[in-house]
């Protein structure tokens, strides 16, 4: 069967569809053997040609989400990063959450001089004598990837700045490094010319096993809007509170009453929360 089917993806292309593929989405979002295999006949049941990932998403993550909601919080990983928006901030938030577990001290928003003009850098992140200046390019629609025009204009910036910086300090300076961070992908001459200009790309597969997906799983560090136990509504409260990590809700029912939540509510909440950040595998 699973020759006999093409699925459309967010980008309208068309590929086979893939039983494996399902599988190690659901493996990894913890689900078991039982589990997986339950959840693909499933889907294989309501399969058709030309079916989108996105519908295919969606009975995988009900059916999750009807067993254990850690594990559907896990599978809502992609989504939950794009819900962070409407604008970017909440994701250089979070961003520099990720980068604080890895050892570096974090500036948001900062403005560096150029040897021409100013510059707004979204993340600046420093550790021993590196200093990494981070553009963030953040989107809340699957489909879309950064292209040669985003690592082009940030190339112009950092050697603005590198020039200025290298002329106040009289050609002593930090190890300094322009770095590109994104929540879905990088086009393929976007990524050659970055290599070629020595500028790291972070995407959310990029670079293999060490994208974004995989700095989340291992740092434990997942985002509000992963909670499948929360609204939009209250999830969104939290995020204008500058609130990013499921973690900060941990032992925190003060927090979570604030937002009206009743305290059966919280349970499940505190429950989901402690699942999902302690989970192993």
């Amino acid at each position: 069967m699973q020759n006999s089917f093409t699925v459309t993806k967010a980008s309208g292309e068309q590929s086979l569809f893939s039983e494996e593929k399902i599988k190690a989405s659901l493996r990894k979002s913890g689900a078991d053997s039982d589990q997986i295999d339950f959840i693909l006949q499933e889907v294989k049941k309501q399969l058709y040609n030309g079916m989108t990932t996105k519908s295919i998403y969606k009975i995988a993550f009900a059916l999750l989400k009807s067993g254990a909601r850690h594990q559907a919080a896990r599978y809502h990983l992609k989504y939950a990063i794009m819900e962070l928006g409407p604008s970017g901030f909440p994701f250089e938030k979070y961003i520099a959450e990720l980068l604080k577990f890895e050892g570096y001290k974090t500036q948001i928003g900062q403005i560096l001089q150029g040897k021409c003009v100013t510059h707004e850098i979204d993340i600046i992140a420093e550790k021993d004598q590196d200093q990494i200046l981070i553009e963030c390019k953040y989107h809340n629609q699957r489909g879309i990837s950064c292209n040669i025009k985003i690592p082009l204009y940030i190339h112009a910036r950092f050697n603005d700045i590198e020039a200025h910086a290298l002329k106040k300090s009289n050609g002593t300076s930090k190890q300094r490094k322009g770095w590109i961070v994104t929540n879905t992908r990088f086009t393929a001459d976007a990524i050659q010319y970055a290599g070629c200009s020595e500028i790291p790309l972070i995407g959310w597969d990029h670079p293999f096993g060490k994208g974004l997906k995989d700095k989340i799983d291992h740092s434990k560090l997942y985002p509000i809007t992963c909670l499948t136990s929360l609204t939009s509504a209250e999830k969104r409260q939290l995020l204008d509170r500058e609130i990013v990590l499921c973690n900060e809700l941990q032992n925190n029912e003060k927090l979570l009453s604030s937002l009206g939540i009743k305290h059966g509510r919280i349970t499940n909440v505190l429950n989901e929360v402690h699942q999902l950040c302690g989970h192993k595998g």
